[in-house]
C-alpha cells in the first residue's frame, strides 16, 4: 500500500505540473497576445502569483474535490487510475490546443475509476459532481457578463482620453489585472491536487492495522464544525509542493493553447485584456474561494475573452471556436470517466 501512496503522490505532482504549462495560457495568453510582455517574462510573472496564492487562500476546493467520492469505499488503485487518466486526458487535450479543464479531468478521473471499483454511481458525490457540472456552463457565462460591464465601464470613463495614452496605462494595468487572475489560478487548481493526495492518505491511514502508528508525513484529517461544514487538514509539504509544482510547470509555457485562448476566440487590446483578466479573477475567487467549486479557470477566462470581443461586435467573437470549446468542456468529464475506467479495469487484471 505504501508504494502505492508514494506513487500517487508522485503522479498528482506530474499531473499539477502538466496542469501549470496546460492552464498556463489561461493567465498569460491576453498578456503575450496584446505585446505587454514577451512569452518568458510572462510565464515566470504568472508562476510568481501561482505560488503566491499558497499564503492567500484556504483549502475550500481542496476539501471538495476529496469529497467527490465516498471516501470509505474507494482504495489506493482508484485514485491511482484517476491521476493516470487526467494526465492521458490532459496530454491528449494539450497536443491538439485545446484548453480543456485540468480541474474537471481530475474530477472525472477520479468519479470514473471509483465507479469501475464499485459498479455503481452511488459511490459518487452527485451533490459535487452537478455543482462542477453547472459551472461548466455558469463559470464563462458569469466571466462573460462581467467582463462586458468592466468593458463598458472602462470605455465610458476613458471616453475622453487620448487613445494612445490609455492604451499605455493599460498595458501597465495589465500586469495587475493577470498577476490578479494567476493568484486565482494557483489557489484554484493547486487544490484541486491536494485534495487527491490528502485523498489518498485518508485512504491509506483507514486501511491500516490499528496497532500500527501514522506516520507524520501522511497525518491528513477532516474534522466537522458546529454548522456540519468539513474542514481539512494537512501536513504543510502537501500544499507547498503542490504550489511549487504547478508554478515549475506554468514556467514551462504551454504555447499551444496560448494561440487559441489569445488569439483565436478574438482579437484583444491591453484594455480588453485588463478587463478579460480582471472579470476572471473576480469570478475565480468568488466561486472557488467563495463557495469551495472547482471552478474551471480555462472556461472562466475563455467566458471573459468573449464578453469583451461583444463590446465591439458580436461577430467579433468567433463563435464557431467558441463552440468547438464548449463541446470539449462538455465531453471532458464523462471521456475521463470513461478513460479512468478503463485504465482502472486494466491495472485490475494486471493484479495492481
Amino acid at each position: 500500500m505504501l508504494t502505492i501512496l508514494i506513487v500517487i503522490i508522485v503522479l498528482a505532482f506530474v499531473f499539477d505540473l502538466i496542469n501549470g504549462f496546460h492552464d498556463a495560457a489561461n493567465s498569460i495568453a491576453t498578456v503575450v497576445s496584446t505585446k505587454v510582455l514577451a512569452p518568458l517574462p510572462a510565464v515566470l510573472w504568472a508562476a510568481f502569483f501561482n505560488f503566491l496564492a499558497y499564503w492567500v487562500f484556504d483549502l475550500k476546493v481542496a476539501n471538495t474535490v476529496a469529497k467527490t467520492v465516498d471516501g470509505s469505499v474507494i482504495s489506493l488503485q482508484v485514485i491511482l487510475a484517476g491521476i493516470i487518466a487526467a494526465i492521458i486526458w490532459n496530454l491528449l487535450t494539450w497536443y491538439f490546443g485545446i484548453p480543456s479543464s485540468s480541474s474537471h479531468t481530475l474530477i472525472g478521473g477520479f468519479a470514473g475509476a471509483a465507479v469501475a471499483h464499485t459498479g455503481s454511481f452511488t459511490v459518487i458525490n452527485q451533490g459535487v459532481i452537478f455543482k462542477t457540472i453547472g459551472f461548466i456552463f455558469l463559470a464563462p457565462i458569469i466571466g462573460m457578463l462581467i467582463s462586458y460591464l468592466i468593458t463598458l465601464i472602462i470605455l465610458w470613463i476613458c471616453r475622453r482620453v487620448n487613445p494612445h495614452h490609455a492604451n499605455k496605462w493599460f498595458k501597465r494595468l495589465q500586469l495587475v489585472s493577470s498577476g490578479a487572475f494567476s493568484l486565482g489560478h494557483g489557489g484554484s487548481d493547486s487544490q484541486k491536487v491536494v485534495g487527491i493526495i490528502s485523498a489518498a492518505m485518508l485512504v491509506y491511514i483507514a486501511k491500516l492495522n490499528a496497532s500500527v502508528q501514522v506516520p507524520d508525513w501522511v497525518h491528513v484529517t477532516q474534522t466537522v464544525d458546529a454548522l456540519g461544514k468539513n474542514h481539512l487538514h494537512v501536513p504543510a509539504w502537501i500544499p507547498i509542493s503542490c504550489y511549487t509544482a504547478i508554478s515549475v510547470g506554468t514556467m514551462m509555457g504551454g504555447w499551444r493553447i496560448v494561440k487559441t485562448m489569445g488569439t483565436k476566440i478574438t482579437k484583444v487590446t491591453p484594455v480588453e485584456g485588463v478587463a478579460a483578466e480582471t472579470a476572471g479573477a473576480i469570478t475565480l475567487f468568488a466561486v472557488s474561494q467563495g463557495l469551495g467549486i472547482p471552478v474551471s479557470t480555462t472556461h472562466t477566462i475563455a467566458g471573459s475573452i468573449m464578453g469583451v470581443g461583444m463590446t465591439k461586435r458580436l461577430s467579433a467573437v468567433r463563435w464557431g471556436v467558441a463552440t468547438n470549446l464548449l463541446v470539449a468542456w462538455i465531453l471532458t468529464i464523462p471521456v475521463s470517466m470513461v478513460i479512468a475506467g478503463l485504465v482502472y479495469l486494466a491495472m485490475n487484471a494486471m493484479g495492481i
